[in-house]
């Protein structure tokens, strides 16, 4: 089952994001100047906003008469909040100077700004989620906060670990990508009042895109060019953060784990590492898996009625996996 679609699956909710963004920088624009400034940077960045997105075509898939309540555009920028928090963190953590091609908020306004401001973000996306009145969205969205840190966490504890099995990073890719796609999934179609089995569903779907997602940027990461993935390819490797190609390639090639463990500290190691992955089968392997869990998606939804907002979900499975070609 072929799941890349050339469809605008964000056609349905353009003017909702855009409505979005503006209520986003009104929200911040009473606050402090300095918070307000590295927002507004952030929220000027660019990108799809595909999380927001998601939220938005599941409130469609699922609301009475395919029309998002107050509640869901609310829920949708709850989730670009905790995402957009959550990227400011990770750029500190990583000492990232650039995000989407623009400087991150670290490198533009210092760590100790960077690190307010997500943390701001975190405690107005809280308060408001909050208001939303349903204890389990609340929840839901509690736990991917957590998930967050339980992501850093495991993947700061295994670095340069050529041990790391490939439930371990599953685990780490649901924390750090999956878990906030599938929660808010899930978290719309509760306030739409979805039967539970739809809830589930929508929670799996957002899962296996999620997943696929990270899978493909860990690919993109050995694949894309500089310019476009807005850092050198194989940083993530050169960090000791293993992703999938590595994990493949350690299985055709056991040796690769003496470079990774003494952490490519000598002369031509990252690149005697990066020729031995691209000599074997795991970008090909890593490809496959992306797709597998991308199929998942699209048969999650077969519980949802027939709409333009189900269709529309199919073509956003068909968007992630089309960043491959």
């Amino acid at each position: 089952m072929s799941v890349v679609s050339a469809a605008n699956w964000s056609a349905l909710v353009e003017d909702d994001l855009s409505q979005m963004t503006r209520n986003l920088k009104n929200l911040l624009g009473t606050k402090h100047p300095v918070l307000y400034a590295a927002a507004e940077h952030l929220f000027n960045a660019g990108g799809k906003r595909i999380r927001p997105a998601l939220v938005l075509l599941v409130s469609r898939a699922t609301a009475a008469y395919g029309e998002p309540t107050e509640r869901h555009r609310r829920l949708a920028e709850i989730t670009e909040m905790i995402h957009t928090a959550s990227l400011v963190h990770d750029d500190v953590i990583d000492t990232s100077a650039v995000r989407r091609g623009i400087d991150t908020v670290n490198s533009r306004f210092g760590n100790r700004v960077a690190v307010l401001a997500g943390d701001y973000l975190f405690g107005m996306a809280s308060a408001y989620l909050a208001r939303l009145g349903s204890l389990e969205v609340v929840e839901l969205l509690g736990i991917v906060i957590s998930h967050f840190g339980e992501g850093e966490l495991l993947q700061s504890t295994l670095q340069f670990d050529s041990d790391l099995t490939f439930e371990q990073y599953i685990d780490k890719s649901f924390y750090k990508t999956a878990s906030l796609m599938a929660g808010t999934s899930r978290a719309a179609a509760v306030l739409s009042e979805s039967p539970a089995a739809v809830c589930e569903a929508l929670y799996e779907y957002g899962r296996h895109l999620g997943i696929a997602f990270q899978v493909i940027d860990d690919l993109l990461d050995f694949t894309g060019s500089t310019a476009k993935l807005g850092k050198p390819a194989g940083s993530d490797l050169r960090d000791g953060n293993l992703t999938a190609p590595v994990l493949y390639a350690l299985e055709e090639s056991p040796h690769l784990s003496g470079l990774i463990e003494r952490q490519f500290e000598q002369k031509g190691d990252l690149e005697k590492a990066l020729s031995l992955i691209h000599a074997s089968r795991a970008l090909e392997r890593t490809r496959e898996l992306a797709e597998t869990h991308a199929r998942r998606a699209v048969t999650s939804l077969d519980t949802l009625s027939p709409s333009p907002a189900r269709e529309a979900l199919k073509d956003l499975v068909g968007h992630t996996v089309s960043r491959l070609y």
